[in-house]
């Protein structure tokens, strides 16, 4: 029977590595070498180790499997079908085509089983630092004596070039500070890039980095080693305290002849004489395409039904679970699932008309504590700028080793690590992650951020600093383009609103979110308060523009604005009526909220009849001509700031009263 064992995993492993390069071959386009090299570890995985059902992907307890080098995707899709996912033969054929459930690269969402997101290097490797994250925080919060329901780990297999990419060593180092010992990588060491050998441009021992980091370090020299690879994991899944790296060497293209350890195996088709010698080297007939021996779908099919055994004794667990603890239960059941607790609005906070005003990173910061009781599922911090930006929840542990429960994140000064480990803590059903810098450094999480995007997962970023009035720090740290930039994002809400309250109903539209991420947009300097009896009420957020001041008659003018330059274009509007011109004010906030508007509500708001406009901002002109027309004017920054007090900024590049009427009247040809 040992040997008969041995003769069916060695052609179920062939079995895969075939499968990749025919898939490759059929898309003529793809990346067949490494998905042949890495069909032993992952069949070690799939079928010793990782707890799984394929009837039910979302499993909460399932172990979670992430592949960075997601360019090696063919790999997790053979997987996937054979252990009995919902994915054909037929998908694999149509790996890479219009439509299909295999795209190049793993998308979440589109493919069962798929976790996140992959492909850009270094993002699932950081992600899995997120999931990890997430594990350690739900079962501090939620496990009891008896009960343990979250005990899953998180598999990571990355390759070289997730190791040369700055996210990953950001993600590593936060991962050992952190000591996530349910984190495990297996680093594909095949010493292959497009280019070429990577002494080309890496040459650096990464073990002893990753025992820097403070992880636990394993070296398995054969990648087709399979008691040597079970025992490296097991020894891993034994390392509580670190997270653990498994290095591991392949031969990149393993079973071709010609291409094994080339770059000619790494990022093309093997092409159909080589492919033919890959068949003949495992044993498979060279005429056929897409064989999968009835025995070795069998030995997966078996594989996979393991963890329908697994989920149903934990659903029993949860079963009474509820019983025991139904106040907890109740509470994940609702967070899981999206929801939000009825009522829990009504702890935002109005605030009182006021002239002086408050910075809205500070209005943040209040909204955040109002409603941290009321939604424990709500957990962040910032990248080592949580006092600047307002973000820390004062009544609650920082999380560490010592304190899982923790609520306030220290992400330190790694806001791309930050962004991407958020993506794997939003893809934890039960948590609601936010995450604060600048908005100069928004340039640093921009991958992903626009994954995030993709993937219609729902961190909050909190962006503040987010114009010339940050003032004195100067050129380098007043963004210009990062509000177009952003707004440019596809499915990324963005909302900078112009004053407190407009804050906490900015809050209200970011939580109830459910289909993709919002960046909040907030300011440095005190901006005033402004007095809803009098003015447009803050809700008016909520659908990106409105009218926050209507003029004494049918309007000569529309004035908008978003965030602090709202409070000036106000202002204008009282000057400019005593001088008999009639001025509308728009406060608007959300391109993207109004842009989801009906066209009665948008005609409502901005009336094709009135086509003289002015757009007031600190931020790039760019995309404003959509809702000033060819009639109107755009008061906004061309160029970058200077170090110098904000109010001589505002003066030096127009952003006053004077300036605003100015361009309003010379809009209307008034004198």
């Amino acid at each position: 029977m040992k040997v008969n064992s041995q003769l069916i995993q060695t052609l179920a492993i062939d079995t895969v590595r075939v499968l990749a390069a025919d898939a490759v071959q059929q898309a003529n386009s793809g990346h067949p070498g490494t998905a042949m090299a890495l069909a032993p570890v992952a069949h070690v995985l799939w079928t010793s180790f990782m707890n799984y059902d394929p009837f039910n992907p979302q499993w909460a307890n399932r172990d979670r499997f992430i592949l960075s080098n997601g360019h090696a995707c063919i790999l997790q899709y053979a997987m996937l079908y054979l252990t009995g996912y919902d994915l054909t033969l037929d998908d694999l054929k149509a790996f890479r085509q219009l439509n299909s459930k295999t795209p190049g690269h793993p998308e979440y969402g589109l493919t069962p089983g798929i976790e996140v997101t992959t492909g850009p290097l270094g993002q699932g490797f950081a992600n899995s630092v997120g999931f990890a994250i997430g594990q350690k925080h739900l079962a501090a919060r939620y496990n009891k004596p008896g009960f343990e329901l979250f005990n899953y780990r998180i598999f990571c297999i990355c390759g070289d070039g997730d190791m040369m990419e700055g996210v990953t060593s950001e993600a590593a180092s936060l991962a050992g500070q952190l000591e996530l010992g349910n984190m495990i990588c297996i680093y594909d060491d095949n010493h292959i890039t497009i280019e070429g050998d990577t002494d080309l441009a890496f040459t650096e021992d990464v073990g002893k980095r990753f025992e820097a980091y403070n992880w636990h370090v394993q070296t398995v020299a054969d990648g087709n080693d399979l008691p040597a690879i079970a025992e490296a994991i097991r020894t891993a899944i034994g390392e509580t305290s670190r997270p653990s790296l498994i290095r591991l060497r392949t031969q990149i293209g393993y079973g071709s002849p010609n291409k094994v350890n080339t770059a000619a195996a790494h990022g093309s088709p093997l092409g159909t004489g080589e492919l033919k010698l890959v068949k003949q080297f495992f044993g498979f007939d060279t005429e056929q395409s897409f064989v999968v021996p009835q025995e070795v779908l069998k030995y997966y099919r078996d594989a996979g039904t393991k963890g329908m055994g697994q989920e149903k004794q934990w659903n029993d667990l949860f079963k009474s679970y509820k019983e025991d603890f139904p106040g907890l239960a109740a509470e994940y059941e609702l967070f899981s699932s999206g929801g939000l607790p009825k009522g829990w609005e009504a702890c935002l906070p109005v605030f009182e008309p006021d002239e002086k005003g408050m910075a809205t990173r500070a209005a943040s910061g209040q909204v955040l504590n109002a409603i941290a009781e009321r939604l424990p599922a709500l957990v962040g911090g910032a990248a080592d700028l949580s006092p600047s930006t307002d973000t820390i929840l004062k009544n609650y542990y920082s999380f560490n080793a010592e304190h899982r429960e923790g609520r306030n994140f220290h992400f330190g000064i790694r806001e791309h690590a930050m962004g991407s480990a958020l993506n794997g803590m939003a893809l934890t059903r039960g948590l609601i992650p936010y995450g604060a810098t600048f908005l100069i450094f928004s340039e640093y999480m921009r991958p992903p951020i626009r994954l995030a995007a993709i993937m219609e997962i729902r961190p909050v970023y909190v962006f503040t600093h987010d114009s010339i009035g940050l003032g004195e720090d100067g050129t380098t740290h007043q963004p210009v383009e990062q509000l177009i930039s952003l707004r440019s994002i596809p499915n990324l809400v963005v909302i900078r609103p112009a004053d407190a309250n407009e804050t906490a109903q900015a809050w209200r539209v970011a939580l109830r979110r459910n289909d993709g991420p919002v960046a909040l947009i907030l300011t440095r300097q005190n901006i005033p308060v402004i007095d809803q009896a009098k003015y447009g009420h803050a809700d008016g957020l909520e659908k990106g523009a409105y009218i926050l001041s209507e003029a004494q008659a049918f309007p000569d003018i529309i004035l908008m604005a978003s965030g602090s330059e709202v409070a000036l274009i106000l202002e204008a509007q009282v000057r400019l009526e005593r001088e008999g011109i009639a001025a509308r004010v728009i406060s608007m906030p959300s391109w993207e909220l109004f842009g989801k508007q009906d066209s009665a509500y948008r005609e409502q708001v901005l009336p094709k009849a009135v086509r003289k406009r002015l757009a007031v901002e600190m931020g790039s002109p760019l995309g404003w001509r959509e809702y000033v027309t060819d009639e109107g004017d755009v008061l906004a920054m061309s160029t970058y700031g200077q170090s110098a007090p904000a109010a001589d900024l505002y003066r030096e590049y127009g952003f006053t009263v004077e300036n605003v009427i100015r361009r309003a009247k010379a809009l209307l040809e008034v004198i």
